[in-house]
């Protein structure tokens, strides 16, 4: 199925950006002490949600499937290669951050060969 790592991640990615932006503490080992903090884990939730739209209209709009592949790919991939350099320079994370780790890693590689499969056609 061409789109089920966009349908994984929008799955995963809207919820956890509303947490991120609305209750980061109910989840994560987080407390915002300033309107500064708040604004940073919006403008995170902002980026979760905006990608998500982007990976429905690849769905819906067969024309954007391939840029939403790709930013799906740099999302998670990205999220992934930055949390393992934390884990090199800052320690490992609660438990909930390793399995992020490993589903990222999952959905960016499926999605790569989602995409390697389409240029190959």
């Amino acid at each position: 199925m061409k789109n089920l790592h966009l349908i994984i991640s929008i799955i995963v990615v809207i919820p956890v950006g509303c947490i991120y932006g609305f209750y980061p503490d109910f989840l994560f080992e987080v407390t915002l002490n300033s309107i500064d903090e708040a604004n940073i884990f919006k403008a995170i939730m902002g980026l979760y949600l905006g990608f998500s739209i982007l990976w429905i209209l690849g769905i819906l709009k067969p024309s954007l499937w391939k840029v939403a592949t790709v930013s799906n790919i740099i999302f998670m991939l990205g999220l992934a290669f930055g949390r393992i350099f934390s884990i090199i320079f800052d320690g490992i994370p609660t438990t909930i951050f390793v399995l992020g780790i490993i589903g990222e890693l999952a959905l960016g590689f499926y999605a790569l060969i989602q995409l390697q499969k389409k240029n190959s056609n």
